[in-house]
């Protein structure tokens, strides 16, 4: 990394109270640089981890955003409300009948392929507008249901005066533990809605990694760009393959490559959570590095619906990174 430079992705521990686009300024400002990207919205009151991309890194969000997320969550039954968490306003309240070992059956219900509809405060895109735009007009939308997949979900306590659930749940990108709180009381007779959302981890970054907004304030600027991890190292999740000689000029020209021929297993998430085919084998992405170990771009397979010729095996471009150029004001 160019002393003028600072880019490659942060792991920070978000708090409660600011959205992820604030995080986003927040350390725009700290580093001084207008390329600040992130992966895997949090909504303001949920914590944990969010992956931050600064300068070319930006550019890998799109990859980072396909890892597995794992989360631990609060869920309170009998209630449910118009966002399906605790923001929102209390649209019905139940009796909950149900017993621990109801809770627990119904749980496991949810365990693999499943379809999930997203809420309306959400930013998922319907007829080309977010849904929580047309929330704030009032308006409910008609949205098409999404497969996801739930690798994991388990009860780690339950409340039954309270009537409140400590889950943990480890899911592909794109659930929202909001409306799988929601479908669970729906299941049991009573509604529900989310009371707390912590994420602990994406693909293998575990928020034990992660560095608080408050801490990176605190730091002296070389300090601060030693949290910033090199893009290389920011997908250790995916399989990679090194290029060296003519094959690494083709891949900056943007030449297709032969796939890696046995693509190694990615690590085991956090506290083993995360299974290895979960990490990237959605994405199918590959890291493309040089002799010196540093990213030089994102390759993909070939996709059905490409052009004549398209040769089986190869991979082709998805991100070609060029040499960093942007200059970077002193820090403050």
């Amino acid at each position: 990394m160019s002393p003028s430079v600072v880019e490659g992705v942060l792991v920070v521990d978000k708090p409660a109270g600011p959205t992820s686009h604030d995080v986003v300024a927040r350390v725009r400002g700290l580093f001084s640089t207008r390329r600040v990207g992130h992966a895997g919205t949090l909504d303001p009151p949920a914590t944990g981890v969010l992956l931050v991309g600064l300068g070319r890194a930006t550019r890998l969000m799109r990859f980072l955003q396909s890892l597995e997320k794992v989360y631990a969550a609060t869920v309170v039954f009998g209630t449910s409300t118009t966002t399906q968490d605790a923001t929102g306003e209390v649209v019905e309240r139940r009796p909950c009948t149900f017993t621990e070992e109801t809770l627990r059956a119904e749980v496991r219900r949810f365990v693999g392929d499943i379809e999930q509809v997203p809420p309306m405060v959400s930013a998922v895109k319907v007829g080309g507008e977010p849904l929580h735009r047309a929330a704030r007009r009032g308006e409910v939308v008609d949205r098409p249901p999404r497969r996801i997949r739930i690798h994991d979900l388990t009860i780690e306590s339950y409340d039954p005066a309270a009537q409140t659930a400590d889950i943990r749940v480890r899911c592909s990108s794109g659930t929202y533990v909001r409306t799988l709180a929601s479908d669970l009381g729906d299941r049991l007779g009573c509604g529900a809605h989310l009371a707390a959302l912590r994420r602990l981890a994406i693909g293998s970054f575990p928020v034990s990694e992660a560095t608080t907004l408050g801490a990176l304030e605190s730091m002296e600027r070389a300090e601060r760009q030693q949290a910033v991890l090199p893009m290389a190292a920011a997908l250790r999740d995916f399989p990679s393959v090194t290029v060296e000689g003519r094959s690494l000029e083709g891949v900056r020209n943007g030449r297709p490559i032969d796939a890696p021929a046995a693509a190694p297993e990615g690590p085991a998430g956090p506290e083993g959570l995360a299974a290895p085919e979960g990490l990237a084998a959605a994405a199918g992405a590959v890291a493309v590095l040089d002799p010196a170990g540093e990213l030089i771009a994102v390759y993909e397979p070939w996709t059905e619906g490409g052009e004549a010729g398209d040769p089986p095996g190869r991979l082709r471009p998805a991100a070609v990174l060029a040499a960093a150029t942007e200059a970077v004001a002193p820090s403050r």
